[in-house]
């Protein structure tokens, strides 16, 4: 697959449900979770794989989003152990995905994950915390798939080291998302515009990952030219996580990914044309110049003759300067339409 044609070339943004670590590490939900994402029309769904000792450290504190949410001061590694599935889970997530025809994906955190997901994945989703990262980077580049970026936390330098990093590995096939590391991300911390700056600035496929609360933004992020939309979904907003409470419950992702199709289909060919919808309300609301009064054949017809008034399915306003001074060939009665039918066979001017 080659992604920077394949995401360029789609008709549609790229919907990936992020699934994310919101099964709580039970498999079951997991399944449960695909089954909602195909329902919700969704393009793919996205998982985090990764073996806990090997992405973070005992020492390592959580993120104060994540204590928020959790209600708890455990440490970062406890938590996602909590969180983890194995790599035979994962295989079973595949399996099932290729049977409910929805794309699997899944974000590696460590090489040896990276390395399990080479023959599962058709491209490689890598998160925001990884793009100072470049040992983990070149290592993805290697493996010469699609990489779909995240740039939360980022400047435009950080976004350029990483794709020189990459590029430098032989990987050529890079999409762009913009992010807001936040969880929930309040809406003037999302900067919509800078997406267009990451995409004018690198000349590469854009997109968003969402972790706003609703569907407002991803919607907004597709009508400015997102061709990936990535969004945190959850079976239930109550469950106890880091990630639930910002995240869509199924009902509300299948009501995002039905309004970015709405606004895709209005957005058209750009295009300026009347629809064909609008020809039959186009003569009900234009006009047409029409008899103010009851006119005689033969006589020539006088600017305080004519009218303008609804339908337009008569001469057109604009016609006005032409038809003054013609000679009638047929009585016109008054509001009667003006047509060529009044001044065929006029001789005289």
């Amino acid at each position: 697959m080659n992604g920077i044609d394949y995401f360029n070339k789609l008709q549609k943004a790229f919907v990936i449900a992020e699934a994310g670590v919101n099964h709580n590490g039970d498999l079951k939900k997991a399944f449960e979770m695909i089954e909602a994402a195909v329902n919700a029309g969704v393009d793919a769904i996205k998982f985090q794989t990764f073996k806990a000792e090997k992405l973070v450290s005992g020492i390592a504190d959580m993120a104060s989003y994540q204590k928020h949410n959790l209600g708890s001061d455990m440490s970062q590694l406890e938590m996602i152990r909590k969180l983890e599935l194995s790599f035979d889970d994962f295989a079973e997530l595949k399996a099932y995905c290729d049977r409910q025809g929805i794309m699997f994906l899944s974000t590696p955190f460590d090489e040896v994950s990276a390395d399990f997901l080479t023959e599962m994945v058709p491209m490689f989703k890598i998160g925001s915390g990884e793009i100072t990262n470049i040992p983990f980077l070149k290592h993805i580049a290697q493996k010469k798939k699609p990489i779909i970026l995240s740039t939360g936390m980022s400047s435009l330098s950080d976004i350029e080291t990483a794709l020189s990093a990459m590029h430098c590995e032989g990987a050529s096939d890079i999409s762009l998302l913009h992010c807001t590391t936040n969880y929930p991300c309040p809406f003037n911390e999302v900067n919509l515009r800078a997406m267009l700056t990451i995409g004018q600035a690198f000349k590469l496929p854009i997109g968003y990952s969402d972790h706003t609360l609703g569907i407002e933004v991803p919607v907004a992020a597709v009508a400015l030219g997102a061709k990936i939309v990535e969004k945190h979904f959850t079976l239930d907003r109550q469950l106890p996580g880091p990630d639930h409470k910002a995240s869509l419950e199924p009902e509300e992702l299948a009501a995002m990914v039905k309004s970015i199709r709405n606004v895709e289909a209005a957005l058209g060919d750009g295009i300026k044309r009347p629809n064909p919808s609008e020809m039959e309300t186009m003569i009900a609301a234009r006009k047409s110049l029409v008899a103010s009064k009851d006119l005689e054949k033969d006589q020539l017809l006088r600017p305080e003759e004519i009218c303008i008034k609804r339908p337009g399915s008569g001469l057109q306003p604009w016609l006005i300067d032409v038809i003054v001074g013609k000679k009638l060939r047929k009585c016109v009665r008054k509001d009667e339409l003006f047509t060529w039918e009044h001044f065929m066979g006029d001789q005289d001017d």
